[in-house]
């Protein structure tokens, strides 16, 4: 890369969104990608759990080199310690090593045509208001890049979409602050199922889990509400302390981070500007895990935004927020919908459900059929009252 250098696309951010972006646009495009990370993929700041659909869809392979684990389901436990289990035959997904996951990403886009810089700092470049590249800090150096359109995948509370005149700002009660240990030298059964842990004297409107990497390795986190007075240290480091085969564990690595729970971005683009993953917001409210979402976001801008190149009309790219509606977004509004119900609820309704509900219901809460779920509601008068006000709303 030399100053100078002109690319139809800037993708802001090498992460699952920013990569798959790329690799799409690529097909149509020149592309760009720049990230600020000296390392593609470090830190991490995720669960490493990813669905079997996510590999599917995608065409990634089944590759020992980021898989450390299959998982063939998943037990949630309630405040009383009632367990809501769901087991299939089939693998239901992964636990991943994303730093190798996402560096394969970024291999990928590069393969399909793209270029990526890793440690380089970006932001906008404007003339006479209008947006024409990016001014790129690379090891010391300042470079400037023109280009016809930039994509922003730089992460929560993006930045560069604040620079667009894009308000991403998230207040802390839409936003959960998570904390995660790697811990070696566990004693956890079920090494083949994720564990989540409810229950707002647990973890105020979120959850703990346990992700199992190996026979005795896990990512244990935690996520909370984000203005909860005492920090998501304090509920993690409890729930370990009571736990003596987390206890005797040794900790790898600590990764902490910000998710968006709260709601969606209306629209993801400004003139030749365009929003994608985290920056987006585009995530499962419900559990705060997003990389089939953003890698989804990811494909339908790289391809728009590969279309409007190749047409030279980038009036195209103003259909980008329609298609995230239609094929995700409409679904995800239901999910948000029931994640507002269940973080109202004490740890007695929360044990209530348990006793009445299913592994199976919990599943597909997560995918926003709720409908036939809270039928089952109906002998709580004001569980049921709430339920109705959901389904209405």
């Amino acid at each position: 890369m030399r100053i100078g250098d002109e690319y139809d696309i800037v993708v802001i951010g090498a992460g699952p969104a920013g990569s798959t972006a790329a690799k799409f646009a690529a097909d149509k495009a020149s592309v760009l990608v720049v990230d600020k990370h000296r390392e593609i993929g470090s830190p991490k700041r995720c669960g490493e759990g990813v669905g079997i659909r996510t590999f599917n869809e995608f065409g990634i392979p089944i590759d020992k080199r980021f898989i450390n684990t299959e998982i063939y389901g998943s037990v949630v436990y309630a405040p009383n310690g009632k367990e809501l289990k769901v087991r299939q035959e089939n693998i239901m997904g992964y636990v991943i090593e994303r730093k190798i996951f996402d560096k394969y990403l970024a291999t990928d886009a590069v393969r399909n045509g793209a270029t990526v810089v890793a440690e380089s700092h970006a932001s906008l470049w404007k003339e006479d208001g209008k947006l024409v590249g990016v001014k790129v800090k690379h090891q010391g150096e300042k470079l400037y890049v023109r280009s016809k359109m930039v994509i922003a995948a730089d992460g929560v509370e993006s930045q560069i979409a604040r620079d667009m005149g894009i308000d991403t700002t998230l207040v802390p009660y839409e936003a959960d602050s998570c904390i995660e240990y790697e811990m070696c030298g566990i004693d956890f059964d079920e090494m083949d199922l994720l564990h989540v842990f409810v229950g707002q004297e647990l973890a105020p409107r979120g959850y703990v889990w346990v992700f199992p990497k190996d026979d005795d390795r896990a990512n244990v986190g935690i996520g909370i509400v984000g203005n909860e007075k005492k920090t998501a240290k304090y509920y993690l480091d409890r729930f370990i302390a009571k736990r003596p085969g987390l206890m005797q564990g040794s900790i790898l690595e600590v990764n902490v981070g910000s998710v968006p729970v709260g709601g969606f971005m209306e629209d993801f683009v400004k003139d030749n500007f365009m929003v994608v993953g985290d920056a987006a917001r585009q995530i499962n409210p419900m559990h705060g895990g997003g990389i089939y979402e953003v890698m989804l976001g990811g494909k339908l801008a790289g391809d728009i935004a590969g279309k409007a190149i190749e047409e030279n009309n980038m009036d195209l790219i103003k259909n980008y927020a329609k298609m995230w509606e239609s094929v995700r977004g409409q679904r995800l509004k239901k999910v948000l919908k029931v994640r507002n119900f269940i973080e109202k609820l004490n740890d007695k309704e929360i044990d209530y459900l348990a006793d009445i509900w299913s592994g199976e219901d919990l599943f597909e809460l997560t995918r926003g059929n709720y409908v036939s779920v809270f039928k089952k509601i109906i002998k709580h008068p004001k569980l049921l009252k709430m339920a109705k006000n959901l389904i209405l709303s």
